[in-house]
């Protein structure tokens, strides 16, 4: 599967956020590392991962959806994400 690596600048073009917040507010809070981004080589550059970050984007405000069941709304709050890629069900 192929990956589209983008730089903060590139991702906040895309997704319509400040780098500054992408770095201080989203990073680590809702984008996690190896899910969402890299550091290749150990280092400090952060390359975001397209896919993933357009995959999961919606999810918190889907379960937020007004009209929607709570019985069927995905339980966004109960699944902690693993940095390798696995979900832990709380």
């Amino acid at each position: 599967m192929n990956q589209t690596y983008l730089t903060t600048d590139q991702l906040a073009e895309i997704i319509h956020y400040d780098s500054r917040t992408i770095r201080t507010r989203l990073k680590d809070a809702v984008l996690l590392e190896g899910v969402h981004y890299i550091r290749p080589f150990g280092g400090r550059k952060l390359l975001f991962i397209r896919e993933t970050i357009e995959r999961d984007i919606g999810k918190f405000s889907a379960s937020k959806a007004p009209g929607v069941p709570a019985a069927r709304t995905p339980a966004v709050g109960l699944s902690i994400p693993m940095a390798n890629g696995g979900v832990a069900h709380g």
